[in-house]
């Protein structure tokens, strides 16, 4: 048995390693929000097939109604579904950036999750016929009617913030 110099790797292959690498963040990123969007649409149109009258899941704490919503997330600033349409794309752009160049893969999967619900929400306002609003039919009475859609985007913005103060907060001395 011969003892022999390690080969060195076949050239271009540490540029298949990087390419790799590069891509993983946005697989993951990817599946997150396509997961969301999926699981989105899917509940919108199952409210807008079957929610005629609302639904008392838990009576007077919790209710499936059908509303639309030309605002935001929640109701936010109704009647501007243009301004929502232009900034939840640049959202999505800023996003794809973003994760480009993340050091810590845990921001991943709340960036999918803001992504998805964007998407969600984008594909409400150009692919129905909504006048550019959404489908909302979660509806706990104490705030306004809500989407799968606007939940993942308020968890991912959530647990951006709660990562953003755990990471000021450990590298404090």
């Amino acid at each position: 048995m011969r003892n022999e110099p390690p080969s060195a790797p076949p050239v271009g292959a540490g540029d298949d390693v990087a390419s790799a690498r590069s891509r993983s963040p946005y697989l993951l990123l990817g599946l997150v929000a396509a997961t969301v969007l999926a699981v989105d649409q899917i509940t919108k149109q199952l409210a807008l097939d079957n929610l005629r009258v609302p639904v008392d899941v838990i009576e007077g704490v919790f209710r499936l109604r059908l509303a639309f919503n030309s605002g935001g997330a929640f109701g936010l600033l109704p009647g501007l579904p243009g301004f929502f349409l232009i900034a939840t794309t640049v959202v999505i752009a800023l996003i794809a950036f973003w994760v480009r160049n993340l050091d810590d893969p845990r921001w991943i999967i709340p960036l999918g999750l803001i992504l998805g619900g964007g998407l969600g929400n984008l594909a409400d306002r150009v692919l129905r016929d909504l006048d550019g609003g959404v489908v909302d039919f979660l509806d706990f009475h104490v705030w306004p009617v809500f989407n799968l859609a606007d939940s993942a985007i308020v968890i991912g913005v959530v647990t951006i913030f709660w990562f953003s103060f755990r990471s000021e907060r450990d590298a404090k001395p």
